[in-house]
């Protein structure tokens, strides 16, 4: 069994408050896009998880996909099986690479052996390896607020609209980024305002609160920012807590001015 876990988009980002147990709450909007890894699933004697493309730092045991395993089969009579992840998505860009293999890996391995899990189920599973996991789950556009996990369906298509995302090939850690986050509440209501004003009006009103910080230490993440607003974007900005620049554009955006040694991926939204 095959399939391809896809990256999110964060349309606002309003980090609202440190929690007594140390996590943090936010606001936004979670969007789904088609750059995609590929994560394959078999029957094996052993369990194994094999990784190619790009290479993903630290201890595999500590990988999503194995966790997800865990959880699972700490809970069903399911046999070991291998997984294979070709990662495509950047690591550390704030597109929940990380989280969408570990919510597909519950997806498939539910399908796979008919575990019967509803989807409500399967986001409380996802909640445990991850905040933004549950969203991966049904990856359709929704509001998150409390840690991520809380989601709420969100009736927005933007599929008339082109997407740039500009990797600047600049890691930045999720824990770094909250360290020196800046607090606000929205003021507005994010629901409403993403289902009633088109995206050439978002520009004034959403924020992603980590770019303050993110700016200030990486100011080359900015000026991809400013650029993409040059070369026609109605909307720009970070998602999650960096280092990923996205624009969104009327037409199928010309992006070569701009990309430079970065990373670019181009798609309708």
């Amino acid at each position: 069994m095959i399939t391809f876990p896809n990256g999110k988009i964060n349309l606002g980002l309003f980090v609202t408050g440190k929690r007594n147990d140390g996590y943090h709450d936010l606001i936004s909007c979670f969007y789904p896009i088609a750059w995609c890894d590929a994560l394959e699933i078999i029957e094996s004697k052993s369990f194994k998880l094999s990784i190619s493309g790009t290479d993903i730092p630290g201890d595999a045991n500590n990988n999503l996909c194995k966790k997800a395993y865990d959880l699972l089969s700490g809970k069903f009579d399911i046999p070991p099986v291998h997984i294979h992840l070709h990662k495509v998505i950047p690591i550390g860009s704030g597109l929940g690479g990380g989280s969408s293999n570990g919510a597909f890996t519950l997806n498939m391995l539910n399908e796979f052996f008919q575990l019967g899990l509803t989807n409500n189920n399967l986001e409380s599973y996802a909640a445990k390896l991850g905040s933004d996991c549950p969203f991966f789950v049904k990856s359709q556009p929704a509001i998150a607020t409390g840690t991520g996990t809380k989601l709420e369906a969100l009736e927005l298509n933007l599929s008339n609209y082109y997407v740039a995302l500009i990797h600047p090939n600049i890691h930045i850690s999720t824990a770094d980024g909250y360290e020196s986050v800046t607090y606000s509440q929205p003021g507005f209501d994010l629901k409403e305002t993403l289902s009633q004003r088109p995206p050439s009006e978002w520009r004034d009103l959403l924020k992603n609160n980590f770019e303050s910080s993110v700016f200030k230490n990486h100011p080359e993440i900015e000026r991809v920012k400013m650029k993409l607003y040059n070369e026609g974007a109605i909307y720009a900005s970070m998602t999650g807590s960096g280092s990923i620049v996205y624009g969104i554009f009327e037409s199928e955006p010309d992006i070569t001015a701009i990309t430079g040694s970065n990373s670019v991926f181009v798609s309708k939204m």
